[in-house]
Order: structure tokens, then C-alpha cells, then sequence
């Protein structure tokens, strides 16, 4: 069964992945009509909104961007900070959702944010301690499953809170793009659509994966161990 439950769970994960890559490279072509570049579009919605204690920069690598709330900082891969595609916008706008949520304090992303750490550590115990029960015998099987029922928790916990947060922040990206005019009606605003819902499948993918292992190994606390047997 853990064998079942690893395959299902990681072809997901894949699958949701390959669906990003495929969409974003589908929309990552040509011009917009507006011209403007995924950096030029986040500092116009952050100026626009009023929002101006924002850093925004770029990084090399495919699709390491991200906003950090710690340092204010918009970061965008270099393809997105200097691309005029429909996927670069859509990618840029999102981010900026995130800068208009912690500028805005929406509750989740504080809720996110506040949960960093302990997430940090139950995802390091999912990675060692079945290594270290393995290895060494001293972790009693209903303890261990106890031990990471809770981690895995945490980090399902963590993962059902960030739904709201990509989607608002998609939400608001789609909605500043139109109401700006930065992005054209037609198939401008239907590729950055697709990207972004597309980018909304890989954290339903975590929530899935993380709830599927939270229920494996609280199956047997329930059943006082004779799931497994």
C-alpha cells in the first residue's frame, strides 16, 4: 500500500508540474499589445496601487518567482522580469498579488507566514525519521506513526492555508491586469488565465500528497496498529 500511495501521490505531483511547463511554454511566445515587460508591469500595479516599500529584482532560473514578505521583495526569473508574453505578466501580476495581500494584511498569508517555521521542521521529521527508525530500531511503530501523523499535519495544515493565498493572489493578478489595461481581452487574457490556474494545480497536488500521508499514518492510531497487519 505505501508503495500505491508513493506512485499515485508522486504522478500527481509530476503531472501538475508537466501541466505548468506545458502551459506557460504554450504562452511564453510573442509580444503583448502593450508591450510592457514583466518587470515594467509589476512596478506600474505596485506604483499605481500606492504601494512603494517594495523591492523588485530578478533571479536567474526558470520560474523562481516569488515574493518575500520578511524583506519586501518582488523576485522575478529573468525570462518573466524581461518578458513581454502573456505568461510573463500573468506570472509578474500574481506575484504582485502577493505584495497587495501582506500590503493589505489578508489574514492567510500571515497565517502562511507565521507558519514557516514549524512547517520547516515537521517536513525535516518526515524526511528522517522513518531513516532513522529504519536504521536504528529504537522508534516504536505506533510512536513513530504518532510522531508523523503530526508532521505530516503540520505540513497538510500549512498547504490547506496556502490555497487561498495562490488563489486570491491569482484572483487579483487576473483583476489588475484587466482593470489596468495591461493586458489585452482575447487571447492575452486567456493565456495568463491558463497560466495561472495551471500554476493553481501544484499546490492542490501538496495539499493532496500531504493529506494522503496524514491519514496513512493516522490510520493506525485509529485502529490501535491492526490497519497494517
Amino acid at each position: 500500500m505505501i508503495w500505491i500511495l508513493f506512485i499515485a501521490t508522486m504522478a500527481l505531483s509530476l503531472w501538475a508540474a508537466a501541466r505548468v511547463k506545458t502551459v506557460y511554454n504554450r504562452y511564453n511566445q510573442g509580444v503583448v499589445r502593450s508591450g510592457l515587460s514583466g518587470g515594467e508591469v509589476a512596478d506600474l500595479i505596485l506604483r499605481r496601487l500606492g504601494i512603494r516599500d517594495v523591492e523588485i529584482t530578478h533571479t536567474n532560473g526558470m520560474l523562481g518567482d516569488h515574493y518575500d514578505p520578511i524583506h519586501k521583495r518582488l523576485v522575478l526569473s529573468t525570462d518573466n522580469f524581461h518578458g513581454r508574453t502573456p505568461a510573463a505578466l500573468g506570472v509578474a501580476a500574481h506575484e504582485c498579488g502577493h505584495a497587495i495581500q501582506h500590503a493589505r494584511a489578508y489574514k492567510p498569508l500571515h497565517w502562511r507566514m507565521a507558519a514557516v517555521g514549524i512547517t520547516t521542521f515537521a517536513s525535516q521529521i518526515v524526511m528522517w525519521l522513518p531513516v532513522l527508525g529504519m536504521f536504528t530500531g529504537l522508534i516504536e511503530p505506533l510512536t513513530g506513526a504518532l510522531v508523523m501523523a503530526a508532521a505530516w499535519g503540520v505540513i497538510m495544515l500549512f498547504n490547506l492555508v496556502t490555497l487561498p493565498v495562490e488563489f486570491d493572489a491569482s484572483h487579483r493578478a487576473k483583476a489588475v491586469l484587466a482593470d489596468f489595461g495591461l493586458i489585452a481581452p482575447g487571447e492575452e487574457a486567456t493565456g495568463v488565465k491558463n497560466v495561472l490556474d495551471a500554476a493553481a494545480w501544484t499546490y492542490v497536488a501538496a495539499l493532496v500528497t500531504s493529506l494522503a500521508y496524514f491519514l496513512w499514518h493516522l490510520l493506525p492510531l485509529l485502529t490501535g496498529g491492526r490497519s497494517r497487519e
